[in-house]
């Protein structure tokens, strides 16, 4: 576990350097191996995963908690649904 923005991790997925859809597919791989209410950190640099990652966490039913800026890429927090 980590803690980024005050929020603590369960899981990390380093998805830099994969294009769309591939770091949605490998949030939404690794989430349905989370139990319910743990939270995911992604990794992406895919500039089209800002879009991405919210539109699939709600129509996924999971919780986007947060984006940031992080070695070199963005960090996106998610909580499983």
């Amino acid at each position: 576990m980590q803690k980024k923005s005050g929020i603590t991790w369960d899981r990390e997925v380093d998805a830099r350097g994969l294009i769309c859809p591939l770091p949605v597919l490998r949030a939404r791989k690794h989430l349905s191996q989370m139990e319910q209410g743990a939270v995911l950190r992604l990794l992406a640099d895919d500039p089209v995963a800002v879009v991405d990652v919210p539109h699939f966490c709600a129509e996924a039913g999971h919780d986007f908690l947060c984006m940031e800026e992080a070695e070199g890429a963005q960090s996106y927090l998610i909580r499983r649904g």
